[in-house]
């Protein structure tokens, strides 16, 4: 099934306003270099003569226009780019206004805008009939000055190639960026469910092995007509689900981001909780604590908290095993946990899904974990850095 990502998120009101001051600062700007380089190089009606006119003939109410147009860009990038180039078509045609300032450089913006579009090839046609049209309007250069005509006609050709080349290459940019967005996100996703599969996997093996055990005990309290004990087993049984339905619907409610509903995670105070389930299913735990838990943060807490739980769990499982021990030692530093047992091991504790899981977590931390069998039974060792721990 493909990976379904969440629904972009409106760009920050930060960012928009930045992106409304530049559109503010190029519609200016356009104006004001449009008018000052008409001014510079001189305005001439085509139809009176060579006669110098105001700025207010002309220059001053298309530059306007020109800016104007720049305001939409963003939103209409084709559009601004047909009208900006009409707008031109009417201060040289129509409005009979002639200089030598060209007629790309004045709509330079919104042609790169339109360039970073899908419409790019339609934005090199209309670029294209602009040149030539522009060629066309300015070949009475040609019989003054061909070296001129020449320079004119190459420089709009070599600033309409550069205005395309540059948007296409910052739409490419902005593409790259998007698709390293969206796998930084499909990694994001992917380590969340990695992380949910581990916590949903210690809860059920761990409710499982512990409520089968009471169910074994029930029934063969049932068996020697002592149902006292039968209903003291279901009891632990029933208590042990209800914990376990509560962690998975905080499990749920994480997946569906629903943070009003999820409970606290378990930590190492939890611990005391794991052993007491432990010994209600028959297993002789004992706990030996060192040092002050106080001081480990959240995350390491929670990854011992999962050792010992996937580790008891094995233990009740598949090693066969009457005692187990349970050590915790807080130092500077660091902190470990050791859950050992008298049983025999085994090749699924070694080669399955809890271990590797258990394993993923404490090296996410920085940390290291071992199992494996030990002198007279088994042992699962985890050790886990805790910066800045004055324990």
């Amino acid at each position: 099934m493909a990976e379904v990502l969440p629904r972009r998120a409106p760009a920050p009101a930060p960012v928009r306003h930045l992106a409304g001051i530049t559109d503010v600062a190029l519609a200016v700007i356009t104006f004001v270099f449009f008018v000052a380089v008409a001014l510079a190089t001189g305005i001439y009606n085509r139809w009176v003569g060579p006669i110098s006119l105001s700025p207010w003939d002309g220059p001053i109410q298309v530059g306007l226009y020109l800016g104007a147009l720049l305001l939409v860009r963003r939103r209409r990038p084709m559009t601004v780019l047909l009208l900006s180039v009409a707008g031109m078509v009417v201060y040289h045609n129509v409005l009979g206004m002639w200089s030598p300032a060209g007629w790309i450089w004045p709509i330079a913006v919104a042609y790169f805008t339109a360039a970073t579009t899908r419409h790019v090839r339609w934005v090199a046609v209309v670029g294209v009939a602009q040149l030539v049209h522009s060629a066309i309007d300015a070949y009475p250069i040609i019989d003054n000055n061909v070296f001129r005509y020449v320079f004119h006609v190459a420089g709009e050709g070599l600033l309409l190639a550069v205005l395309i080349a540059g948007g296409l290459t910052y739409a490419a940019a902005m593409r790259w960026r998007e698709r390293l967005r969206e796998s930084d996100e499909r990694a994001r996703v992917a380590e969340e469910r990695l992380r949910v599969s581990h916590e949903v996997h210690d809860v059920i093996a761990h409710t499982l092995a512990l409520v089968g055990v009471q169910l074994n005990v029930a029934a063969d309290a049932l068996d020697d007509q002592d149902p006292a004990a039968a209903a003291t087993a279901l009891r632990v049984a029933k208590d042990v689900r209800n914990r376990a339905m509560t962690d998975l619907r905080s499990l749920i409610a994480t997946l569906r981001d629903d943070s009003g509903d999820t409970a606290p995670q378990p930590g190492l105070s939890d611990v005391g909780t794991l052993i007491a389930d432990a010994r209600a299913a028959g297993l002789e735990v004992t706990l030996d604590e060192r040092g002050d838990p106080a001081a480990v943060p959240a995350m390491p807490a929670i990854a011992l908290y999962r050792v010992v739980q996937e580790s008891l769990a094995n233990t009740l499982k598949h090693a066969g095993a009457s005692r187990a021990g349970v050590t915790i030692d807080y130092r500077p530093g660091w902190v470990m946990v050791e859950v050992t047992d008298d049983g025999r091991g085994a090749t699924e504790i070694i080669d399955g899904h809890g271990l590797a899981g258990m394993r993923e977590r404490v090296s996410a931390l920085g940390g290291t974990l071992t199992a494996g069998p030990v002198p007279g039974g088994f042992a699962v060792r985890a050790e886990i850095p805790v910066a800045g721990s004055a324990v």
